[in-house]
């Protein structure tokens, strides 16, 4: 049997032509889609990793034909409307991504399709807000408002109020606001410069996120007092905003350039000055590494940033490799049940996370590498909260089967949705233990004894 000439190489993404026309042709996407949605109900691989597939194949199967061509192009949405774009499809089960010749990227299609609506039909006021994390995020900071009103969102009525006016369903986790952001008390270090290794520039950038900023400014300061311990000097990125992850969820690409712009050239100006820069959470990390590059190619700056950016567990242990980390773990960890979040996956960097916590002694690692369902946004949705509870049901058993003294996942909002899907659903295979939710940040600072 001859092989389809490039099956064999390596997936590849091609760059996202949003600036072109065809981009936002109705016609032309559902011809695409189309096309897609055949090879994938000719397939059917993907069925087990979300609700997209599943959605899919129920309306070609109901329909008229048993094919797509049976599939009514309104129904399309009903697809489009399950992806949250995590990636798990291209990365871990298509056969028929780039450079296969039937050149299948599902996720950037749904993308695409969310861009078309979002241009021509805008997005529900609660969605345009509660992406506007910045805007969100102005609760955080002052004491004795995210007091109130981190306790009246914990109230029943305002729950079911958020559900009825905002969409956020009620049982859904939802962080708390921080007292204190982290850009308020976080300050650059006065460190002289280190060494660079052969792998690891010797001074790091942190873009601290909005979830760091706002919402959980500890893993942050876990983070710099991990980057103390190891002598690195560090800075803060200047003049942050969000990432844009959010904006790109609900296909608001506008939106993402505007974040860009503020972001992308004074990250550059610290890549071009030798920094590695860090973030904390997955999904901001991705958003460098991988979707703004397909989004402007071009753009020298954003492929400047690309190439400096690290998730922090792979700048860690390449500053081990390079001999140049301290091992010096004087706390063990007791059982960890580690989850690899999807947007970590993605980065097709390997397990460093794990990696690292391998090199604590003493310490058992129960490592889950499956989606679990928290999707940002999507999962916390009245209309998808139970979907992203069934998603993750196979990650809250796991983690829950090894009675963790930890739950860990680098996606903290991840941690907090196996935190209560476990218990909700694995609570009995704890053994009446009560894990700690902990950022594998957190965790490394514990076992240094910091």
């Amino acid at each position: 049997m001859k092989v389809r000439e490039g099956s064999l190489e390596a997936p590849t993404r091609h760059p996202l032509a949003w600036k072109s026309a065809d981009f936002w042709n109705e016609q032309a996407l559902e011809k695409e889609m189309e096309r897609v949605f055949d090879i994938c109900h000719g397939c059917r691989r993907c069925v087990s990793l979300c609700g997209s597939f599943p959605t899919l194949f129920d309306l070609v199967d109901n329909g008229p034909t048993g094919e797509v061509d049976g599939v009514p192009k309104e129904k399309y949405k009903n697809v489009v409307d399950q992806c949250y774009l995590c990636d798990m499809c291209y990365m871990s089960k298509c056969p028929y991504v780039p450079p296969h010749a039937w050149n299948l990227d599902f996720p950037h299609l749904m993308l695409r399709a969310k861009a078309v609506h979002f241009r021509k039909n805008g997005a529900p006021a609660t969605d345009r807000f509660l992406t506007s994390t910045d805007k969100v995020g102005r609760f955080a900071g002052i004491p004795i408002v995210t007091q109130a009103v981190n306790a009246v969102n914990r109230t029943a009525p305002a729950r079911a109020a958020m559900e009825k006016l905002m969409g956020v369903d009620r049982n859904a986790w939802r962080p708390d606001f921080a007292s204190r952001t982290f850009r308020s008390e976080a300050r650059g270090s006065s460190a002289a410069p280190v060494r660079d290794g052969a792998k690891t520039p010797g001074k790091v950038a942190i873009f601290s996120t909005c979830y760091v900023n706002y919402n959980e400014p500890g893993i942050g300061h876990d983070l710099i007092r991990i980057l103390e311990h190891n002598e690195i000097p560090y800075v803060l990125a200047e003049k942050e905003a969000c990432c844009g992850m959010p904006k790109l969820e609900i296909g608001d690409l506008d939106s993402v350039e505007k974040l860009k712009d503020i972001n992308i050239p004074q990250l550059a100006r610290l890549a071009r000055e030798g920094y590695a820069i860090v973030t904390a959470i997955p999904s901001c990390t991705l958003m460098y590494k991988q979707e703004l590059p397909l989004m402007f190619p071009d753009d020298a700056d954003v492929q400047a940033v690309k190439a400096a950016m690290w998730d922090p567990f792979e700048y860690l242990v390449a500053r081990n490799k390079d001999g140049l980390l301290k091992t010096d773990f004087k706390k063990p960890l007791g059982t960890v049940s580690y989850h690899v979040p999807c947007h970590g996956r993605v980065q097709n960097v390997g397990r460093k996370t794990e990696e690292m916590l391998k090199l604590v002694p003493d310490t058992t690692l129960n490592t889950v590498e499956r989606c679990s369902g928290h999707s940002g946004i999507w999962g916390t949705r009245k209309e998808f909260h139970g979907m992203a509870m069934k998603i993750g049901k196979p990650v809250f058993k796991n983690m829950a089967g090894a009675k963790p003294d930890y739950i860990s996942s680098d996606c903290q909002l991840a941690g907090h949705h196996i935190e209560q899907g476990i218990e909700q659903f694995a609570k009995e295979a704890l053994g009446g233990k009560t894990p700690q939710v902990a950022h594998p940040i957190t965790l490394v600072r514990i076992a240094y004894g910091l």
